[in-house]
């Protein structure tokens, strides 16, 4: 999964299951949700609204066991009240989510690493491993 800067939607990639992942977004996440499959772009993906990022994060850990996230973050928007007293998922300062909400609740998940993006030095991006089972603090 990858919450990338300047995009609306997550996206996301699961093995195919005969039609059937469509109603599994829509059991987890809610029938009023609009997921897009996008098979313009290789590799082919699922688009969700961001918001759901925390929810679907722990949805698929729980389905496939493991997966790879990666949120992407700004390098020049400051951390400041705004970020540290926030509700939901939606930090991309410079924090990297550490004090997203007081402490971002992916403390639980693996960090692989930090990569600052070669095509935009003002992008860093973070990549967790999920397990399922890992603890989710609110």
């Amino acid at each position: 999964m990858r919450r990338s800067i300047g995009e609306v939607r997550l996206h996301a990639w699961m093995p195919y299951a005969g039609g059937s992942n469509r109603r599994w977004i829509h059991a987890e996440l809610g029938d009023r949700i609009r997921p897009v499959w996008n098979q313009d772009v290789e590799p082919k993906r699922w688009e969700i609204a961001q918001p759901h990022l925390r929810t679907l994060v722990e949805a698929m850990s729980d389905k496939f066991g493991v997966i790879d996230v990666y949120l992407q973050f700004s390098t020049r928007q400051r951390c400041d009240e705004k970020c540290q007293d926030a509700q939901g998922d939606d930090c991309i300062c410079r924090c990297m989510g550490e004090n997203h909400g007081g402490a971002a609740y992916w403390r639980g998940w693996t960090k692989v690493r930090d990569t600052t993006l070669v095509s935009d030095p003002e992008v860093c991006e973070r990549h967790y491993i999920v397990r399922r089972g890992d603890v989710f603090a609110d």
